[in-house]
């Protein structure tokens, strides 16, 4: 139990803090310093994935088991709801949900997130279960710096999620409370084909790389 709870309070203040600073242009150090924090502060109780994407890769990668795997993933996206609605409880409006640039191709927001969630997810797994970095005391960091960089380069162009959690859960409390005038499920295919499958790229990669960590952890 105390690991859901770990992935429920890490996940809520992640998807919070997104909403309330989307729009900031310091919004990607707002948040990619917070999950830096709040990886050194679950990662010893549940691990630290605060991401169905990062939950789904550590599941193909035979790291937790699918019971296990379903239970968190379900916990972050509850939780994502929640911090949108908090956001919501403190503005009274619709709660910050990203936004591809509509300037461009709708194909580019969709590779972006694709793209940049490979990189999260695979940096998260070489500091965290790669046995070649085992004891680091830098992992939070490592995580947290690459949100904060994919979140400049590629918020702009495709609302800079690269979460489901981050992604789906305020669309869910938006249509719930009716609180945005158009669909907010709309754009929410995005958010979800491009962070699973950069998270399964991720995984493949990091056991074309690494075979030898490859494995159910005692």
């Amino acid at each position: 139990m105390k690991k859901y709870i770990t992935e429920f309070i890490g996940t809520f203040f992640l998807v919070a803090v997104f909403c309330l600073t989307n729009g900031n242009f310091l919004a990607p150090i707002a948040v990619g310093s917070l999950l830096a924090a709040i990886v050194y502060m679950g990662f010893p109780v549940s691990g630290a994935h605060f991401n169905p994407g990062i939950t789904l890769a550590v599941f193909l990668l035979k790291k937790i088991s699918i019971k296990e795997s379903l239970i968190y993933i379900l916990v972050q996206l509850i939780a994502g709801c929640t911090g949108a609605l908090c956001y919501f409880l403190i503005w009274g409006r619709n709660s910050g949900i990203p936004r591809p640039n509509m300037a461009i191709n709708i194909v580019k927001p969709l590779f972006v997130e694709a793209l940049f969630t490979f990189i999260l997810v695979l940096v998260y797994l070489f500091v965290t279960i790669s046995k070649r970095s085992a004891g680091n005391n830098y992992y939070g960091l490592a995580v947290g710096l690459t949100l904060t960089g994919i979140g400049i380069a590629g918020g702009p162009i495709s609302g800079g999620a690269f979460n489901p959690a981050v992604g789906l859960g305020p669309m869910v409390i938006d249509k719930l409370l009716g609180t945005c005038s158009c669909n907010p499920f709309e754009y929410g295919w995005i958010y979800f084909a491009g962070t699973v499958t950069g998270s399964a790229l991720a995984a493949f990669a990091f056991w074309f790389i690494n075979p030898e960590d490859i494995g159910i952890n005692n």
